[in-house]
């Protein structure tokens, strides 16, 4: 037995619980031990893999960028390695894992090959990133909900005749803005449906059980953004027909229409809300901030319009339903 066969033995023992919780066993970059844990967290059996590159579990790009040799390098100047990155399992699916490179090294301080212990953090790391978009996506939604009610409180000011005027609109509008959440909280801040949002309009202005309020269209979902978007529209135009249209009198009456339309291969939202048997219309003779907040809210989802009929006033809007539906700022952005 020459003097090399104990010295390997000894090191074997030194690492043997390490080699238990790890996942490879490297010699001059080739696998030359592929234990239990590494079989079921990776998929391949050792004779699949013993002899073969121990770079076959990084991704393409890492290779590229040579991980594993920097890897083993820092293993050998500093003791060790660390990572924390995607690597891939024999069916080609990514997991998210822990690492860390060691070298094996005899009594005398030769290297003898290197440990390559893994974790599979996948979990952990998924839920990390589900909490960082949350976050992310809770400072979008606190800085746009600011500036929205920003806007509304120095323009309804700025707009208002008395102070009286004024701080019933806001309280109006912010209750309107309020009860968006509201619907949207009960959906996980996910989504509702147009019908929804059109329901809530009607029973903030005191009619839904009227029939004066009638809406007609298919079952719609739409996004937090365009949610809040319609839901100040809808406000406002019904707050102008009690006050100045088509509600102000008994007869009087508002209709809405939705459906999902085809133009170019692309599904679009068109949307009209008419008014009809109530007081002649004339067109504003100033447009105030009200029919500034109709026309400019669903601008960024498609195009508003106002026609101010002599029967009655009518407002319709078309837009692409994808933006509609996207459901945080990162699907905007991204679309973008």
């Amino acid at each position: 037995m020459n003097d090399t066969q104990p010295r390997n033995t000894r090191a074997r023992e030194r690492f043997l619980d390490a080699i238990l919780q790890s996942a490879i066993e490297y010699l001059d970059g080739l696998v030359t031990s592929w234990n239990e844990g590494a079989m079921q967290v990776l998929g391949w059996a050792p004779e699949e893999v013993i002899g073969r590159p121990g770079a076959i579990i990084f991704t393409e790009q890492d290779k590229q960028d040579g991980i594993p040799q920097r890897e083993m390098t820092a293993a050998l100047d500093q003791g060790g390695g660390t990572d924390e990155r995607w690597h891939l399992k024999k069916d080609g699916s990514l997991f998210w894992a822990s690492g860390q490179m060691m070298a094996l090294r005899s009594e005398d301080g030769a290297v003898e090959g290197y440990l390559k212990i893994l974790r599979d953090r996948t979990d952990q790391h998924e839920a990390q990133e589900r909490q960082r978009m949350l976050m992310h996506e809770l400072s979008h939604r606190m800085k746009n909900t600011l500036t929205v009610v920003q806007a509304i409180t120095s323009q309804t000011f700025r707009n208002s005749a008395t102070l009286e005027d004024a701080a019933a609109s806001i309280s109006a509008r912010l209750t309107a803005y309020s009860k968006a959440h509201d619907i949207l909280l009960q959906r996980d801040w996910l989504a509702t449906t147009l019908a929804a949002i059109v329901e809530a309009t009607a029973e903030s202005v005191g009619i839904k059980e009227s029939g004066r309020f009638r809406m007609h269209g298919p079952s719609v979902e739409v996004g937090p953004q365009a949610a809040l978007a319609f839901s100040l529209v809808l406000h406002e135009l019904a707050t102008n027909a009690s006050k100045y249209g088509a509600l102000s009198t008994e007869p009087g009456a508002v209709e809405m229409r939705w459906a999902v339309v085809l133009h170019d291969g692309l599904e679009r939202l068109a949307f009209t809300w008419t008014e009809s048997g109530g007081p002649e219309v004339k067109p504003p003779e100033r447009t105030g901030f009200g029919s500034r907040l109709i026309t400019s809210t669903l601008q960024s989802f498609g195009d508003v319009v106002v026609d101010y009929w002599r029967e009655g006033l009518l407002a319709s809007f078309e837009g692409d339903l994808r933006k509609l539906q996207y459901k945080t700022y990162a699907d905007a952005a991204q679309a973008d």
